[in-house]
């Protein structure tokens, strides 16, 4: 079997698993997306159509919300990315099932604010998200460790996009509905980081290599989206989520947490890993730098 030592490991730290599932169920809120929409503004499309004049909140936020809800929607193709490298009849099948029921909420609450509110054109969202569907998501890795290294790393990105988008909405009721997803999405990235340091904790060694390989090429799940380049600099721009942005708030971080920096005992292969990831961050600077010189940010 590829990958047969990988497979190994998360025999090994499946009781994490379960712990950590456990404590993200004790942990998490619930929450109701019809307790936070303005159901009262909602108005028929078909009686009066869309037109830009009825949105309540800048182009620029536009941008971000949809680019968000878009990536949201692409939920099956995460669920089947963890489900097709995961043991079968395991907590981490159990896992994902709970997490998908999770993450299926973000897009119901974010597509029905858009629409109540009139901030998204109807039509345009629609197309949009078919478009997104059909061209499905991939990862570019296929061994198991890297599910949850990637997933963790993009589960803080997303809570920082997320909540970033509220903030500058100068909107109440958008502020909400993001605050409460990027808090999910939160207590998703908690789980994600506890199962990689667990692996991290029984094999070091053998999870530098793909913790370099995710973090040194990392791609949002929405770059199949129509127009993604475009729209991800419109929300670089503003300050939403950029390059400095991700150095600073996903990879900085996500190195401190795992401690990469005081691993000890580890093979001369994965030293030589341990040293490029954590000149991760001095890369990520200089290409942020230079984004900021062609385009500023806010």
């Amino acid at each position: 079997m590829a990958y047969e030592d990988q497979y190994e490991l998360l025999d090994v730290v499946e009781p994490v698993v379960e712990k950590l599932m456990a404590q993200h169920q004790e942990r998490r809120q619930v929450w109701y997306f019809h307790e936070v929409v303005p159901w009262e503004k909602g108005r028929s499309f078909v009686d009066e159509p869309w037109d830009e004049s009825h949105a309540t909140v800048s182009p620029e936020v536009r941008t971000a919300l949809v680019l968000n809800l878009l990536t949201e929607d692409n939920l099956p193709y995460y669920h089947a990315e963890i489900a097709t490298r995961v043991p079968d009849d395991s907590a981490y099948t159990r896992w994902n099932n709970l997490w998908t029921a999770e993450e299926g909420q973000h897009a119901i609450a974010l597509r029905s604010y858009l629409l109540t509110s009139r901030n998204a054109d109807p039509q345009e969202l629609e197309d949009d998200r078919m478009a997104t569907m059909q061209a499905g998501f991939q990862a570019a890795h296929d061994d198991p460790a890297t599910v949850f290294i990637y997933t963790a790393a993009q589960e803080l990105a997303t809570r920082v996009s997320h909540r970033n988008a509220g903030k500058i909405a100068d909107d109440e009721i958008a502020y909400n509905v993001m605050a409460r997803i990027a808090a999910d999405e939160n207590h998703h990235f908690m789980f994600y980081r506890g199962v990689t340091q667990a692996m991290i904790d029984e094999d070091p060694s053998m999870l530098m290599e793909p913790i370099y390989r995710v973090l040194s090429n990392f791609q949002m799940p929405g770059v199949g989206i129509p127009g993604f380049l475009r729209r991800a600099v419109d929300i670089a721009k503003t300050g939403v989520y950029n390059l400095r942005i991700h150095n600073d708030k996903v990879i900085t971080p996500l190195l401190r947490e795992w401690k990469i920096e005081s691993l000890t005992g580890l093979t001369s292969e994965a030293q030589e890993y341990q040293e490029k990831i954590l000149a991760l961050p001095e890369r990520l600077s200089r290409r942020a730098a230079a984004f900021e010189a062609r385009y500023g940010t806010a």
